[in-house]
C-alpha cells in the first residue's frame, strides 16, 4: 500500500484505531460528571428539568460507553500483535498500569453502570446518586491510569534496564513522571470541554428548530457556564504543559513551532503559518511575529527556543504534521473561547433564542472538542517520534516482525469494520441528539413538567428558566 513498510502500516493502524477510540472516552468522561451534577441538582431542587436532562443524556452516555469499551479492547490487543517489541521491552511498566486501570476504574464503572442506567425506579434516590457518582469517579480514575502509562512513555523515569528490558524501581516515580500532572489536567479539562460543547451544540440545534423550553435553555446555560470557566483554564494549563514539554522534549517543541534555525542571538519568532519542509530544513512561506516565540515558550525576550537542526536528523519529529495539528487544536481553542464569551453575554435573560447567528455558531462548534482532542493527540504522539519510549526505545525497535502484506490486509479490514460498526453507532447517536430530551421522559415526568408550567410558559412566552 503506497510502498509503505510494516512499521509505517503498524503506526497508521494504531493511529486509526486510537483515533476512533479516543472520541468515546472524551465524551463519557465529561458526561459522567455532568450526569452526577444533574442528578444532584434534581435531588436538591426537585425541578423536573434536571431529571428530564439526566434521562436523556444517560442514553447518550450508555451508547458512547459501549463503543468506547469495544474500541479500547482492540487497541489493547495491538500491543501484542503489532508492537511485541515494545511489550517485551516495557511491558513490566505498561502492563501493571493498564491492569490497575481495569481493576479500579473499569470494575468501578461496570459495577455501578447498571444501577445508574436501569435503577432509577428500582433503588432509593441516594443509592442511585451514589452509583452515578461512582461511574463518574471511575471515568476519572481511568483517565488517571491511562495518562500515567502514556506520560511515562513521554517522560520515562523510575526504572532501570536489565538484560534488555525495563525493570521498575520506583512506582511513584513511574506514575508521577515529569509530564504526568500537566497531561492529566490537559486531557481531563479537554474531555469536560468536549462534553460541554456537545451539550451546548445540542441545545442550540433544538433552539434553532423553535424549542424554547426549560430543557433547551438549561443545556445552553449549564454548558456555556462551564465553558467560560474551563476554556481560559485550559489556556493556562496548556501553557504550563508547553513549558514542561520544552524542558523534557525540546525537539517536539521545535517541530510544533516549525522552528529549524536560530539566527545569532536573536529571540525566537512565533511562526503563525507556513509550510515546514523537512528536506529543505526550513519553514517556507512563513508568517511570523518577531520574538513572540521566546516570550510564549520561555517567558522572556532574551532566551532562544532550541531549533530542530540542533538535533540529529534521525531524532527529529515530522514538523509538517505536528505544525498543523497543533494549530488546528489552538485555533479551535480560540473559537471555543469566542463561543464562551459570546454565549455568556447572551446568557443573562437567555437571549440566545433571538440570536440565530450565535445558535448556528454553537451548532457548528458542537463537535469541535472532539476535533481538538484528536489534533492534540496527533501532536503529542507524532511529536514523540522516532521514539516509542522517549529517549529509550525507538519505534522501529518496538514493532512486531510482520511483513507489509498482512499489515495491509489487517489495516484494510479495520477500516471497513470500524467505518461500518462505529458509523452505525455514530448515526444512532446523532439520531438521539436530534430527537432531543423529551424522548427519554416517562409519562409521569412529562405530566409533572406540563403541570408545573415549564413547557407551556417556555414555548409560548420568553421563558425565564
Amino acid at each position: 500500500m503506497f510502498d509503505w513498510d510494516a512499521l509505517m502500516l503498524a503506526r497508521i493502524q494504531f493511529a486509526f484505531t486510537v483515533s476512533f477510540h479516543i472520541i468515546f472516552p472524551s465524551i463519557t468522561i465529561g458526561l459522567a460528571s455532568f450526569l452526577a451534577v444533574l442528578e444532584g441538582c434534581y435531588l436538591k431542587t426537585r425541578k423536573p428539568v434536571y431529571k428530564q436532562l439526566y434521562l436523556f443524556w444517560s442514553k447518550i452516555f450508555a451508547v458512547n460507553f459501549g463503543m468506547g469499551v469495544v474500541s479500547g479492547l482492540v487497541m489493547a490487543f495491538q500491543f501484542g500483535t503489532n508492537w511485541s517489541g515494545f511489550s517485551e521491552f516495557a511491558g513490566s511498566i505498561t502492563g501493571p498500569l493498564l491492569t490497575y486501570e481495569v481493576m479500579t476504574a473499569f470494575f468501578l464503572e461496570a459495577g455501578f453502570l447498571g444501577v445508574m442506567l436501569f435503577g432509577w425506579n428500582k433503588v432509593g434516590p441516594r443509592l442511585h446518586f451514589f452509583a452515578t457518582c461512582m461511574v463518574a469517579l471511575g471515568t476519572l480514575m481511568s483517565t488517571f491510569w491511562i495518562l500515567a502509562s502514556n506520560s511515562w512513555m513521554q517522560t520515562p523515569q523510575g526504572y532501570i534496564i536489565e538484560n534488555g528490558v525495563v525493570v521498575p524501581t520506583d512506582w511513584l516515580a513511574v506514575i508521577f513522571n515529569p509530564s504526568f500532572p500537566y497531561r492529566l489536567a490537559h486531557m481531563a479539562i479537554a474531555a469536560f470541554i468536549t462534553s460541554a460543547l456537545l451539550v451546548v451544540g445540542t441545545g442550540a440545534w433544538h433552539a434553532l428548530k423553535g424549542r424554547r423550553d426549560a430543557a433547551v435553555n438549561k443545556m445552553l446555560s449549564m454548558g456555556l457556564g462551564l465553558l467560560i470557566v474551563l476554556v481560559p483554564l485550559q489556556v493556562v494549563v496548556g501553557d504550563m504543559h508547553g513549558l514542561n514539554t520544552l524542558q523534557h522534549q525540546p525537539a517536539k517543541i521545535a517541530a510544533i513551532e516549525g522552528h529549524f534555525k536560530n539566527e545569532g542571538d536573536e529571540p525566537t519568532p512565533l511562526i503563525l503559518f507556513g509550510l515546514p519542509n523537512m528536506a529543505a530544513e526550513e519553514t517556507q512561506y512563513k508568517v511570523e511575529i518577531p520574538a513572540l516565540g521566546s516570550l510564549i515558550l520561555t517567558h522572556s525576550l532574551d532566551k532562544q527556543v532550541p531549533a530542530l537542526t540542533e538535533f540529529a536528523k534521525e531524532d527529529r519529529p515530522n514538523s509538517t504534521i505536528v505544525f498543523w495539528s497543533f494549530r488546528i487544536m489552538a485555533g479551535l481553542g480560540m473559537l471555543m473561547l469566542l463561543l464562551a464569551l459570546w454565549g455568556n453575554v447572551l446568557r443573562r435573560g437567555q437571549r440566545w433564542g433571538h440570536k440565530p447567528l450565535f445558535l448556528r455558531f454553537a451548532v457548528l462548534m458542537g463537535p469541535s472538542g472532539l476535533l481538538a482532542v484528536l489534533a492534540g493527540w496527533f501532536t503529542t504522539e507524532v511529536g514523540r517520534q522516532p521514539w516509542v519510549v522517549y529517549g529509550v526505545q525507538r519505534t522501529v525497535d518496538a514493532v512486531s516482525g510482520h511483513g507489509a502484506l498482512p499489515m495491509t490486509i489487517s489495516l484494510a479490514v479495520f477500516i471497513v469494520i470500524y467505518c461500518s460498526v462505529f458509523g452505525v453507532g455514530t448515526y444512532y447517536l446523532l439520531h438521539m441528539l436530534k430527537k432531543g430530551p423529551d424522548d427519554g421522559l416517562p409519562p409521569e415526568t412529562t405530566d409533572m413538567i406540563a403541570a408545573s408550567g415549564h413547557v407551556a410558559v417556555a414555548r409560548d412566552t420568553h421563558s425565564q428558566h
